[in-house]
């Protein structure tokens, strides 16, 4: 049995049933226009109480409703197979406009986007045409990936084995960002070779049981806790090899790592965008200045065009390695996904740093009213600092530097 209640937090009430009721399909987008379009009307939505849900721990029920309606979370499936196949630029925007104002809304479709991307690399046509009609009407996937415990985040404890009537799995999970709100889930488990699977199961599966007891300081609301698997059943049909598209070049690494950048790009924008307007309604001059207004402060306004140029470079970065990721899936060779890889960490690198830094100025150019507990400002501080530890960047200054000077690729996997 699924466990859907909010275990130790300020709201103990269950997640209604109906919430996970399919009554209508979800609207179809058909071009890189229209999803932008939707997600700036979705964010002045998703804006009004954002700050309220952060405070409250409360879980973005309508909000989450919403989005998967919207059409969103369907963008990067095929033509083909009936979706938009956006260019993964337009994909980033999405991001970062939903995260500029939530970004836990933000952090939770970005495994169900990585993982559509494992669905075109390597299920079967018939598991492709299965999930992708499903993900057009509405149906949302969750994450039951990484774990706890082990002696690095590529080391899965969580097993799969063959038996009579499909396969079996055991195990536990953690940081499973979206399980708790999705329709299916898909739980990546290795066999007795180490080779890792994806098992996609309905989330009332028996032997899954959902635990919100994700208590980080930061992405408060993207229910990113724990996931147990005591014997959970998986139909053959519904499981996928997803260790073979780290056995051959393909863009799924890159493409996790790109939507974290993105979401990293959203914190910083809406970070920004928070200081100009807390200082020109609030900000007071400094007494030394001799000036009328805050606005007017010289250092001021230098901090915040440098926060800007910054915002813009990692945002240009984060662009060009989208469009390398779109290379190489049109045509998947060494190279192009090696470039894709490359500038995705590159866009990492700076998407992590402006986010950091964006929302640590923040508080130093509005002043010390702006550190008020009922302003919630810290949320900004708190989301970056807790997204952004997802992979150390210090490593892919590492590797961004190693391929540069000794000509040494970066490895393939979901952290790089």
């Amino acid at each position: 049995m699924t466990t859907l209640n909010q275990t130790g937090f300020a709201s103990q009430t269950a997640i209604p049933l109906k919430f996970f009721e399919h009554q209508q399909d979800a609207h179809v987008i058909r071009s890189d226009a229209e999803a932008i379009a939707i997600a700036h009307e979705l964010a002045q939505e998703f804006a009004k109480e954002a700050s309220l849900r952060d405070q409250e721990r409360r879980l973005p029920l309508e909000e989450i409703q919403k989005y998967s309606q919207s059409g969103l979370w369907a963008i990067n499936i095929p033509k083909v197979f009936g979706g938009a196949d956006v260019k993964y630029r337009t994909l980033a925007e999405v991001v970062k406009i939903i995260s500029s104002v939530d970004s836990s809304l933000g952090q939770i479709a970005q495994n169900h986007w990585a993982f559509v991307e494992h669905l075109r690399l390597d299920a079967t046509p018939e598991q492709k045409k299965f999930f992708f009609e499903l993900i057009l009407k509405g149906i949302r996937l969750g994450n039951a990936f990484s774990e706890k415990g082990s002696k690095t985040v590529a080391d899965l404890t969580t097993k799969i084995h063959k038996t009579a009537q499909g396969y079996e799995i055991n195990g536990e999970k953690f940081f499973a960002t979206g399980a708790l709100l999705a329709h299916w889930i898909p739980i990546v488990a290795v066999d007795e070779q180490g080779r890792s699977y994806a098992a996609i199961v309905p989330r009332d599966t028996t032997g899954v049981e959902i635990i919100n007891d994700w208590s980080g300081f930061g992405q408060r609301t993207t229910a990113s806790g724990t996931v147990r698997l005591n014997h959970v059943f998986a139909r053959e049909e519904y499981v996928i090899p997803v260790h073979q598209a780290f056995e051959r070049p393909t863009p799924a690494g890159a493409i996790s790592q790109f939507i974290q950048a993105a979401v990293d790009a959203g914190i910083a924008r809406g970070a920004i965008e928070e200081t100009i307007q807390y200082v020109r309604q609030y900000s007071r001059p400094w007494i030394d200045s001799g000036l009328e207004k805050a606005t007017d402060d010289p250092y001021t306004i230098a901090n915040i065009g440098d926060l800007k140029i910054k915002l813009r470079a990692a945002e240009a970065v984060l662009d060009l390695a989208g469009d390398a990721i779109d290379v190489a899936i049109a045509d998947t060779t060494e190279a192009h996904v090696a470039e894709a890889t490359l500038l995705v960490a590159e866009a990492k690198v700076l998407t992590t740093e402006v986010a950091l830094l964006a929302t640590n100025k923040l508080f130093e150019l509005s002043g010390t009213r702006s550190t008020l507990s009922e302003l919630n400002l810290d949320r900004h501080w708190r989301n970056a600092r807790t997204h952004t530890l997802h992979d150390p960047v210090r490593w892919k200054l590492h590797l961004v530097g190693n391929y540069y000077l000794n000509g040494v690729e970066l490895p393939r996997h979901p952290w790089s």
